[in-house]
């Protein structure tokens, strides 16, 4: 075959996916990344874009199809930035989310270590408790939706099917009344309009309902949304509006003030409850939540003096731990969710739990510098995974266990490699799939000291042959090439990546990528890829 450009069309079969779900096929050992393609299929590719190490195409015509295929529920399926994986039925769905967790374990990690299974929701749909619309104004009135991918388009959407009916009838309350009352969205760059998002909050475990207006200006006739809202939800116990007039796409901050109900309503969660303001964090998959932390429990095992829970939130799982330990010390940076996890702490009656603000390595340090050995260590850290100083602090605190919860299969595979090279191994693993329809998948690890035995190995180095920083060691310029290519859709050279490296001190070999002569210039790196290198550094926790 020639080498590909775009436009082209070939014949291929499929021979798995890429973490995002997107099919892969091989033409001649060249990787295309096939969207809408299921593995084992066979069909006619059109290449939509050509780049130095990924190929991204579509399926043009399908010649063989899988016995997993299947036709998608909803309506605008491909067009929002939703769902990923509405075009395979859940069983293939489940298949492929475990397999992208053990090769994580297997190619990063490098462990002989496999899953157990993988939990699946009771239903693809309906499970969000919590559902943030973007607010438009469309050709005939106003529009509730979510963006098209990597834009500010909204795609207007009436129902999501992953979402609560609950948020289907207060988005269709916030249109009527805009309508009604010639209330327009605020519109980037136009100078008018008020309302931004809507937020709106379903507790599975109660059956209340919390919906908050997010506005740029204050819009007039605001108790007639809230009459309006409360006749399509009657299931309704908290409005408020929140006054965000700051640029960006975080949309829960700004003033809040309470319109209608308590400001707070009340879920429960593994036999703790919890109340809940719109800018409290919570799991949005309710039920699949309970059944992940039930495994982090049994990991985490009985009889436990003192737990150490590192980046605890709300404080869901300290609470759990609170359950069967003697003391626990939950840790977490941002202020609002540490003041949650007191409330909670307190409205459960659970008086062995202390928390602490800040960040988990720093707090993690500081814990290990006042000699506390924990027995068990549960993290569930953000997507870029654990930081170097959190790792050797929790080491240093010499637990018996470490419970890893990722929402990241490859920083925990990353992560887990290190802490086997200071003496923890993972024992067991179990992936949860939280998010049905998308892409995502969560894991629970469980990791043990290993023996003096078998930590202890004596190897001779020849220094002068591993000439590689510690930093260079966390990611290799492939992996930093695959990741840009993924998350940015262009590619970045070697020598883009030794500039920027070299920026941020990361001293490169000394032979690496030099001038062959002293009136060499180099390229310099483009601006929009120094940028998305630094975002790969970043997530390989280089920089």
């Amino acid at each position: 075959m020639a080498e590909l450009k775009k436009n082209d069309r070939f014949l291929s079969r499929i021979e798995g996916y890429t973490s995002q779900g997107e099919g892969v096929a091989r033409p001649e050992g060249r990787a295309v990344f096939v969207r809408g393609a299921l593995e084992g299929e066979e069909c006619r590719v059109h290449v939509l874009k050509v780049g130095r190490s990924a190929v991204y195409g579509r399926v043009e015509e399908l010649l063989s199809a899988s016995p997993h295929r299947c036709e998608p529920a909803c309506p605008v399926y491909g067009k929002c930035g939703g769902c990923a994986l509405l075009h395979m039925d859940y069983e293939e769905e489940l298949r492929m989310k475990r397999a992208k967790v053990d090769a994580a374990l297997k190619r990063i990690g490098g462990l002989d270590l496999q899953t157990e299974g993988i939990v699946g929701a009771a239903s693809r749909f309906r499970y969000r408790n919590k559902a943030v619309f973007a607010v438009a104004n469309g050709g005939t009135g106003a529009v509730t939706g979510f963006y098209h991918p990597r834009s500010h388009q909204v795609i207007p959407v009436t129902d999501c099917l992953i979402q609560s009916d609950y948020a289907r009838r207060a988005a269709e309350a916030l249109r009527s009344w805009m309508d009604a009352y010639r209330i327009r969205a605020w519109e980037d760059g136009a100078g008018g309009g008020a309302v931004r998002h809507l937020f709106a909050r379903f507790a599975f475990g109660t059956g209340e309902g919390q919906t908050a207006l997010v506005v740029r200006h204050i819009p007039p006739h605001l108790d007639a949304f809230v009459a309006a809202l409360l006749k399509n939800c009657p299931e309704t116990r908290s409005v408020a509006l929140l006054h965000n007039t700051q640029e960006g796409n975080t949309v829960l901050r700004g003033e809040m003030r309470l319109l209608w109900g308590e400001p707070e309503i009340r879920d429960t969660l593994c036999e703790n409850a919890y109340a809940l303001s719109p800018l409290s964090f919570y799991q949005v998959n309710r039920d699949q939540a309970q059944r992940l932390y039930d495994c982090a429990m049994d990991f985490a095992g009985e009889g436990i003096d003192l737990a150490l829970d590192l980046y605890c939130g709300a404080g869901t799982i300290s609470l759990c731990l609170a359950r069967r330990a003697k003391a626990v010390i939950g840790c977490e940076i941002v202020p609002s969710a540490v003041s949650d996890a007191r409330k909670n702490a307190q409205t459960n009656g659970l008086d062995n739990v202390t928390f602490y603000e800040g960040d988990a390595g720093a707090v993690a340090a500081r814990l290990e510098e006042q000699g506390l050995h924990p027995q068990v260590i549960v993290v569930d850290p953000p997507r870029k995974g654990l930081s170097q100083e959190t790792i050797d602090a929790a080491v240093g605190m010499a637990p018996e266990r470490i419970v890893y919860v990722s929402c990241d299969p490859a920083t925990l595979a990353r992560d887990l490699k290190i802490f086997r090279e200071k003496g923890y191994t993972a024992l067991r693993a179990r992936a949860f799939d939280l998010f049905p329809a998308t892409s995502h998948v969560e894991t629970v690890c469980l990791l043990s000291k290993l023996s003096e035995a078998k930590h202890h190995i004596s190897v001779q180095v020849d220094m002068d042959e591993l000439d590689l920083t510690a930093a260079e060691s966390k990611a290799t310029y492939e992996e930093i090439q695959e990741w840009v290519q993924e998350k940015y859709g262009f590619h970045v050279t070697h020598l883009n990546i030794a500039q920027v490296k070299r920026k941020h001190g990361i001293i490169e070999r000394e032979s690496y990528n030099k001038p062959k002569s002293p009136d060499s210039r180099q390229p310099g790196c483009p601006e929009e890829k120094v940028i998305a290198i630094e975002e790969a550094l970043k997530h390989f926790q280089m920089i």
